[in-house]
C-alpha cells in the first residue's frame, strides 16, 4: 500500500466516523464504484415515544 492510499484510507475513516457521530437511529450507506468509495450517505431517524406521540395527536385533534 502506498502513502497516498494510506492517507486516503485515513480520511475515509474520518468521514465515516463523522457520519456515525451522534447518530442514534438511522443508517450509513457507503457507495462503491470500481473498488473505490464514491459516496457516503447518512439517513437519520427520530423516534418518538409511542405514548407521548398519541397524546400530542389527541391534543391537536381535540384542542385539549
Amino acid at each position: 500500500m502506498t502513502k497516498k492510499e494510506t492517507a486516503l484510507d485515513e480520511r475515509l475513516w474520518e468521514k465515516i466516523a463523522r457520519a456515525l457521530d451522534s447518530l442514534e437511529y438511522g443508517s450509513i450507506h457507503i457507495v462503491v464504484h470500481d473498488s473505490q468509495v464514491v459516496q457516503i450517505e447518512r439517513t437519520e431517524k427520530y423516534r418518538l415515544p409511542a405514548g407521548k406521540a398519541k397524546d400530542e395527536v389527541k391534543q391537536a385533534r381535540t384542542g385539549r
